[in-house]
C-alpha cells in the first residue's frame, strides 16, 4: 500500500460532496473503502516519521486515529449524513487533557493543528494558571521566529470577552487567558498534501508544535 496519499482520495471526497446521500454512498462504497486504507497507510507513515520527535505517537493506532466519515445527525438541524473530509486525532481531540496533534484533509480545505481543543473547565482553568505564572515562557513559543512564521496567533474561537475570574484585569497575559482553546492551525494547499513527501514535510511543521504542546502538558505530568 502506498504511503503517499493518492489523489483518488480527493476525487472521492468531491463526489461525495455533490452526491451527499445513503444510496450513492452504498452503490461507491469501494471507493470509500479504497480512501480509507490509503489514508490508513499514510498515517501510519506519517506516525513513524512524527515519533522520533514524540515517542508517544508511536503508541498511537493509526485507523483508530481516523475520525468516522458518518456524521452524527441527531442533534443537528443539518442532515447531511457524510463528512466531506478525512480527519485524524494524533493525540489531540475535543475535552482532551493533553496536548496533541490533528490532520484534516479535504479539497482545498486541508490544515493540520496542534495544542489542546476545547479543555474541559477544570483543565482550562489550571492551563490559564500555568500562562499567568509562567507567561515568559509561553510568550518565547510562541515568538519564536519559525513557529511565528507557521502560527501568526493562536486559535481565537469563543474568546472571552472580560478576564476569567480569580485573575488579575492587569495580569500582561490577559489576552491569553480569554482563550477557550489553545491550538494553532497551518492550513495546506491541495499539491502539500498530494506530494510524494508529505510525511516528511508535515512532519516538519508538526515539530514546531511540540515546545506548545509540552507546555500544555506540563501542569498533568
Amino acid at each position: 500500500m502506498s504511503a503517499t496519499i493518492s489523489p483518488k482520495v480527493f476525487d472521492f471526497l468531491k463526489k461525495l460532496t455533490v452526491n451527499n446521500n445513503r444510496e450513492w454512498f452504498n452503490e461507491n462504497k469501494n471507493l470509500y473503502t479504497e480512501s480509507q486504507e490509503n489514508i490508513v497507510a499514510f498515517l501510519e507513515n506519517l506516525l513513524t516519521e512524527m515519533s522520533e520527535f514524540d515517542e508517544e505517537l508511536g503508541k498511537i493506532d493509526a485507523k483508530k486515529s481516523l475520525f468516522r466519515i458518518y456524521r452524527d445527525t441527531r442533534f443537528s438541524k443539518d442532515k447531511i449524513p457524510y463528512k466531506t473530509n478525512f480527519g485524524a486525532s494524533l493525540g489531540m481531540g475535543k475535552g482532551s487533557q493533553k496536548g496533541g496533534y490533528y490532520l484534516h484533509i479535504e479539497p482545498g480545505k486541508s490544515f493540520i493543528a496542534g495544542g489542546i481543543y476545547m479543555p474541559e473547565s477544570s483543565v482550562l482553568k489550571e492551563l490559564r494558571k500555568e500562562i499567568s505564572l509562567y507567561g515568559k515562557d509561553f510568550l518565547a513559543i510562541l515568538n519564536n521566529t519559525d513557529f511565528k512564521k507557521h502560527f501568526p496567533e493562536l486559535d481565537q474561537d469563543d474568546k472571552l470577552k472580560k478576564i476569567p475570574q480569580g485573575f488579575e484585569k492587569e495580569d500582561p497575559m490577559a489576552e491569553y487567558l480569554k482563550l477557550k482553546n489553545f491550538i494553532v492551525v497551518y492550513y495546506l494547499k491541495d499539491e502539500e498534501i498530494l506530494d510524494k513527501n508529505a510525511a516528511k514535510n508535515l512532519t516538519k511543521i508538526f515539530k514546531l508544535m511540540k515546545p506548545l504542546n509540552d507546555f500544555l502538558n506540563a501542569p498533568f505530568l
